[in-house]
């Protein structure tokens, strides 16, 4: 319920800030809808924030211009489970009826292309898109996500979302009771495996190096039967992302059937910052 009303503020002074003299279906606006140059808003990013967004504004009778390139963070993600009412269903469909929804609104226009740059001007922002066409708007909402950086690891990239997960309440229970590894050292190897030993009872730590945890934290995890290995990973053998055997630099192998991991992560576009937008501790805007 708080998140839905911090959404619904968010959205309001949104709209106040767009709000003019004149009506709100004016001659003038109706000539803007027609040119498609020119939008209340622009949404740089079409996934779940952008496509929400959009409604809320198309249901407020605002122009509005969804900017989108089909490469979202979830991309490789066969199913989204722990989303209540699509439980278990594939990312693109869910996606997929969210668009149908919007379009909907006539007000909303949806476009596939890559935002390259954004200026601010005297009446409010003009983005440039990588085919060269440019539009305009009086604010921008920027739902563009993030990008995980993967470890120089052959193999893990291919996994990644299928059997190389990140969160045991999007994907554990597919998982339970299954070998499992956590692939990560120190403190964030001890959250973890506190965590996800929750759905399995067959787990091991792999450090991809020597241990940084804590004596203690060893003895913790030794007590619950959790392995650490410390061995060099070399690559990560998988048929179609599906994750064989975890192969090390000395030639050993362990067979897993998923592995957890905590990545690092960039903002998926720079725009924001080039307009002057900051960043939280975290790296979220």
């Amino acid at each position: 319920m708080q998140q839905r009303r911090a959404f619904i503020r968010q959205i309001s002074l949104l709209l106040g800030a767009l709000t003019v003299s004149s009506p709100l279906l004016s001659n003038s606006k109706n000539a803007r809808m027609k040119d498609q140059k020119q939008y209340d808003v622009i949404i740089i990013g079409g996934s779940y924030a952008g496509l929400a967004a959009a409604m809320a504004l198309g249901r407020a009778l605002r122009t509005v211009l969804v900017v989108d390139n089909g490469k979202p963070c979830n991309i490789q993600t066969p199913y989204s489970h722990n989303f209540l009412t699509n439980d278990g269903k594939a990312p693109s469909e869910i996606t997929a009826i969210a668009k149908a929804q919007v379009i909907q609104y006539k007000t909303v226009t949806l476009l596939n292309d890559l935002v390259v740059r954004s200026l601010e001007t005297t009446a409010g922002y003009e983005i440039e898109l990588a085919n060269g066409h440019s539009y305009r708007s009086k604010k921008l909402v920027f739902a563009t996500g993030i990008k995980d950086i993967m470890p120089a690891i052959p193999g893990f990239a291919a996994c990644w979302g299928i059997s190389v997960l990140h969160c045991p309440y999007c994907h554990g229970y597919e998982v339970r009771r299954q070998k499992t590894g956590v692939l990560a050292n120190g403190d964030v190897a001890m959250e973890l495996a506190a965590l996800i030993s929750n759905w399995t009872d067959d787990l091991t730590v792999y450090t991809n190096g020597p241990s940084l945890l804590m004596p203690e934290q060893m003895a913790k995890l030794q007590k619950h039967n959790i392995s650490i290995v410390e061995d060099k990973i070399a690559r990560i053998d998988h048929e179609n992302g599906y994750i064989n055997h975890i192969v090390f630099d000395n030639g050993s192998s362990k067979s897993v059937s998923a592995l957890y991991a905590r990545l690092p992560f960039l903002q998926h576009s720079s725009i924001p910052v080039e307009l002057g937008c900051q960043l939280t501790p975290d790296g979220y805007i």
